[in-house]
């Protein structure tokens, strides 16, 4: 005769189980995961100085201010997106982030010139694209989030 109830498993045995099923992240995934969310932040903090800046000061144009308070938004919740499933090894995530990463190093290089050139935004800007970009072609992201068919 069998005891069933001291035969079942808990429910925090069945987690464990389930926690040592899962590959381990590498540590560079980790961190590429770790930029895009910190961009993600910046973009965040730029949606709100957007916000305040729109209720506060009289732009030229109010469709113009609306447009870019709503596309900054966009890359937000985009770039949290990313993090999110970049830490879950997903293969698009790859090609989302160096998207991200080269538009952001072209907005980079146009603060280094021009009239009303900012070099230190761009360095800012610069540095962490970068470095994601680089990390990104590092053979543990690659293979952490290659798909397997």
């Amino acid at each position: 005769m069998t005891d069933d109830l001291n035969d079942r498993r808990t429910a925090a045995e069945r987690a464990a189980d389930r926690r040592r099923e899962l590959p381990r992240r590498p540590a560079l995934l980790v961190l590429l995961a770790a930029i895009v969310g910190a961009e993600a932040l910046v973009m965040a903090g730029v949606v709100v100085w957007l916000t305040v800046e729109l209720l506060t000061e009289r732009p030229a144009s109010y469709e113009t201010a609306l447009a870019i308070l709503v596309l900054s938004a966009i890359a937000a919740v985009f770039l949290a997106f990313v993090a999110v499933h970049t830490l879950r090894a997903r293969p698009w995530t790859r090609a989302a982030t160096f998207t991200w990463q080269l538009l952001q190093a072209v907005i980079a290089i146009g603060c280094f010139q021009g009239i009303v050139a900012t070099p230190t935004i761009g360095w800012y800007l610069l540095v962490p694209a970068v470095l994601a970009l680089v990390l990104l072609f590092a053979p543990s992201v690659v293979a952490a989030t290659r798909r397997e068919v």
